[in-house]
Parts: structure tokens; sequence; C-alpha cells
């Protein structure tokens, strides 16, 4: 992955979400620069996952636009989504591996989407876990890992196809508070390769010391900004 270089990496202008009449995000506008890693923090509800879908188009914007590299989403036609999701890794709560699948299969996945020869998805996945600490754990199903290991493997898939982006809700939710620090810290290694991150979070153990910026959104609206 290439060293962090200056300038906006994703910019909102004047982004509004609704849903039937309800307001989910109202005027957002935001830089984030490439290479940073920031997070995205406020109550159930506030937008905070609507915001991250925005990013990779599982929901379109009804007013405003947001560019995403060179991508500008409000007029990306339905064709070049996928090529938008190939710089885009998404890290779920909810994890959304395949169970009957093997570790090395579910990181493979998407790199055989794209037709990858099989040769160079083998040495791909192997470096793509073996950052995760996962390498031995290849051949295992998803079922037989731990919550904090089925996270890494998630991770693991995202990273997988060299993303410039990561967006990653809620990704300590299901874990316990040393599993969810572990996982921020392999975040954090990821970062300083260069990718872009973006963690959103209602649990400010996360982000606390870390000296990342923080954004506040509540009701649809950015309230603020702070230091992690």
């Amino acid at each position: 992955m290439s060293e962090k270089t200056a300038g906006a990496m994703i910019r909102f202008n004047n982004v509004s979400k609704f849903y039937d009449n309800h307001t989910v995000l109202k005027n957002v506008s935001l830089d984030i620069e490439k290479g940073e890693m920031i997070f995205i923090t406020g109550p159930s509800g506030a937008g905070k996952s609507t915001l991250l879908k925005l990013m990779y188009l599982a929901e379109r914007p009804d007013e405003g636009d947001i560019t995403v590299g060179d991508f500008h989403l409000a007029s990306l036609s339905n064709a070049r989504i996928p090529k938008l999701r190939r710089s885009v890794g998404v890290v779920f709560q909810d994890f959304k591996l395949i169970n009957n699948q093997t570790i090395y299969d579910n990181v493979a996945l998407a790199l055989r989407i794209r037709r990858v020869p099989e040769k160079d998805i083998r040495n791909v996945v192997s470096e793509a876990l073996k950052l995760v600490y996962l390498r031995h754990k290849a051949e295992s199903y998803p079922k037989s890992l731990s919550g904090g290991e089925q996270q890494r493997v998630v991770i693991a898939r995202a990273i997988a196809a060299e993303p410039k982006v990561i967006l990653a809700d809620e990704p300590t939710g299901n874990l316990d508070p040393n599993t969810a620090v572990d996982i921020v810290r392999l975040f954090k290694d990821i970062n300083i390769q260069g990718t872009t991150i973006l963690i959103a979070t209602h649990n400010r153990e996360l982000f606390r010391n870390t000296g990342k910026r923080v954004l506040k959104l509540d009701s649809g609206t950015i309230i603020g900004e702070e230091a992690g």
C-alpha cells in the first residue's frame, strides 16, 4: 500500500438523506484526508451507519454530493458501483462470513469474483491473514473461531483487495473490551500503511487517548469535533 499523501479522500458537501419523511442526515459537510483514521460517534439512531452506507452506495444521498477518491457518488451510474466498491473495504458488526466456507475461502471470495488468478489469490490471502495473526486458521471454519477472531477475518477480507478506504460500522459492538482494544490496534497498524479508515462507534473507550479525530453526530447532524 502506498504511503500517506495529502489531500481529501472523502468529501461530503451538504449531504442529506431521508427515509419516509424522516430526516436521517441533514446538510452534512466534511472532509477526510488521505491516510487519515477517524472515528464517528453518537447515540443509536444518530445516522452513523447511514453515513457509512452512503460512501459505498448501499444508499444514495437525496441531496448534496459525496466524493470518494475520484468518484462523484450522487451521479455515479449503477454500472460503475462495483468499481467504487473495489476501492472501499467494509467491516460489519455482524461479520457476514460464509459459515460453510473456510477462512481462506471467505477472504478469497472478493478476489475470485474479480477473476484474480488463483496463484495471486494465495499470496494475497496469506499476507492478509498474516497481518491479522490468523494464517494458522486458514483451513478452519467461522463457527470454530471466537468473536474476536471472526472480526479479524472480516478485516482480512476487507484489506485483501488493498482498498483505499476501510469503513467499519461498530466493529467491536459484539466483542469484550480487551478484544475491542486489539481490533482498534489492528486498524491502527493498517492505517500506518496508508489506508484511510473510518470507524463508527458509540463506545468512547475505543478512541480515548488515540489522538485521532472524532466527529460527533447527533440527529443526523455533525454537532462537533474533538481529538481522541
